[in-house]
């Protein structure tokens, strides 16, 4: 009998999940209550069972998360209030701290949690990858459904919360240094040297050097700056300075307004940005 699973929810990520289950074999449903056009449209172009009830949603072998940061610990608690008792695969972008809290929503029920985390194709022809930690077992069973998919999974050594920490660790780098790209080219441009910072960054991997792909942040930033919320909490539970990945956040929250948008500028982006006069520097001592 084919495995079955539900996926909350299909958003831009979470229905690559769900394709490569299907394509694994697995009967995949979701649940379109509250979702929007979009997501509709994804589920049914993945060929996903849609089903409205919810004591439906919860009688799978598998349940995956897949939802913004903020959110993870709401849809546990929808998916533990339904009484569901097989495996519960978090593929959040959440801290450690918040993956033990939404571990003890969902086991007080008798699921199972493996914690996981997803990274996207880094090149053409490049696939997902999904990393799996936590009890050897339920982490293999998972890994199996996505045998021969465009998803790879990943097995980890660790227990549940090392795939959480590879995610906030991937994370603190990754979306504190495209904030950092954006303030750098926001305050060329206020100066009039935007040539010449592109000139000098032209050809450097990192995201100094590629200004064109700033409107596909801001288009992501709405769920990239809880993601560098959860980084900032990571950082401070190892005894680390939190204060770059929270004040990426805030750079990405600017953003809030482009969600999933289309057709953005690099000067509309980098406009966001700008206050209406200057700020006081951190630090500085007043006139």
């Amino acid at each position: 009998m084919s495995p079955t699973a539900t996926v909350l929810h299909p958003g831009q990520m979470g229905v690559v999940v769900a394709a490569a289950l299907r394509a694994g074999g697995s009967r995949v449903s979701w649940s379109p209550e509250g979702r929007g056009p979009a997501t509709r449209d994804r589920a049914e172009r993945a060929g996903l069972v849609a089903v409205d009830d919810p004591a439906a949603l919860a009688a799978v072998d598998v349940v995956f998360s897949v939802c913004p940061p903020a959110a993870a610990e709401a849809v546990a608690g929808q998916v533990a209030a339904l009484g569901f008792a097989g495996l519960f695969v978090d593929a959040n972008a959440v801290s450690p701290a918040r993956l033990g809290r939404i571990t003890e929503l969902v086991s007080a029920t008798g699921a199972r949690v493996v914690d996981g985390s997803l990274f996207g194709p880094r090149w053409a022809g490049d696939r997902t990858r999904l990393y799996l930690a936590g009890h050897p077992a339920d982490r293999d069973l998972v890994a199996g459904l996505f045998a021969g998919t465009d998803v790879v999974p990943v097995a980890m050594d660790g227990g549940a919360g090392s795939a959480s920490a590879l995610k906030m660790s991937h994370t603190t780098f990754q979306k504190s240094a495209r904030a950092l790209a954006a303030l750098a080219h926001a305050m060329a441009a206020g100066a009039g040297v935007s040539e010449h910072l592109r000139s000098e960054a032209e050809g450097m991997e990192s995201p100094l050097g590629q200004p064109g792909t700033l409107p596909v942040v801001a288009a992501k930033a709405w769920r990239w700056a809880p993601e560098m919320r959860e980084a900032a909490d990571s950082l401070a539970a190892h005894g680390l300075p939190p204060g770059l990945a929270t004040a990426a956040g805030e750079v990405l929250a600017l953003w809030e307004a482009d969600r999933d948008a289309t057709g953005l500028s690099v000067d509309d982006v980098l406009a966001r940005l700008r206050s209406t006069g200057p700020r006081q520097p951190t630090g500085s001592a007043p006139p």
